[in-house]
């Protein structure tokens, strides 16, 4: 009898302990939408440039209202330090934009942000790349696997825009290639809608586009990388643009 009880007690926890790991998993993989197709609840940008249309989260620059700096909208509803956001994208063949993560939001400049961007623009001569905006620039290229190295004893930005080579962080190593840029771009045509897919986890940074890895960043910088930061959408100066996001979802480990 005692052998019994002993056996339902063993199984009962066993069954408890799967439960709690089912749950532990399932939460984990939960993805969350954090744009509800009508409205910008949860988005704070600057409505000249950032409104909903045709159920997207559609950011435009017209002839008549050029941008004098990089603007964002930028999503209020955390700042996530590791996780995976995932979505559809699309712009105009002169459009020049970007998703920003784990950044900082400027207080001088209204709307700006700083920090690790998955570029997006119409020519593709960006697109997937990743692009640290106001900051260190293009720590990998489309194609590019690299390791990001610390080579500043403080920030400061007079000390980092000595170690920035035609718009690119010298302190960087190339360790792989992902494919070649006009093989790795060759489906993505403007005015469509493709597929984005952010892996970020720890120091290791993933951008995917249309399930390719564009670029893949390990960023062992202890200076100047950031653990956790906003998310927001760009729309950039230059000539006039429209660019377009929707089904954008987010996991937080």
């Amino acid at each position: 009898m005692v052998k019994f009880y002993l056996s339902v007690i063993i199984l009962g926890c066993s069954l408890l302990f799967s439960h709690l790991a089912l749950g532990q998993t399932q939460k984990e993989t939960q993805f969350i939408s954090i744009f509800n197709g009508r409205n910008l609840d949860g988005w704070d940008g600057d409505t000249a440039y950032w409104r909903v249309e045709d159920s997207a989260l559609t950011g435009e620059v017209k002839p008549k209202n050029l941008l004098q700096h990089n603007s964002f909208i930028i999503w209020r509803g955390g700042m996530p330090a590791d996780f995976e956001l995932k979505g559809q994208f699309k712009i105009s063949a002169q459009g020049n934009s970007g998703i920003n993560y784990r950044s900082e939001e400027l207080k001088n400049i209204p709307y700006a942000l700083r920090g690790y961007q998955a570029d997006i623009d119409g020519q593709n001569w960006y697109t997937g790349q990743n692009y640290e905006e106001r900051k260190r620039t293009t720590l990998a290229f489309i194609g590019q696997k690299t390791t990001v190295y610390t080579c500043m004893e403080q920030f400061s930005l007079e000390a980092l825009h000595k170690l920035v080579r035609n718009n690119a962080w010298t302190c960087v190593t190339p360790t792989a290639s992902l494919g070649s840029a006009a093989s790795l771009t060759a489906s993505l045509l403007p005015d469509q809608w493709h597929n984005f897919h952010l892996i970020v986890r720890g120091n290791r940074i993933l951008h995917y586009i249309n399930g390719k890895l564009m670029s893949d960043v390990t960023d062992n910088d202890t200076v100047n990388s950031s653990s956790q930061g906003f998310i927001g959408m760009q729309v950039h100066v230059g000539p006039a643009m429209k660019v377009q996001f929707k089904q954008l979802l987010l996991k937080m480990y």
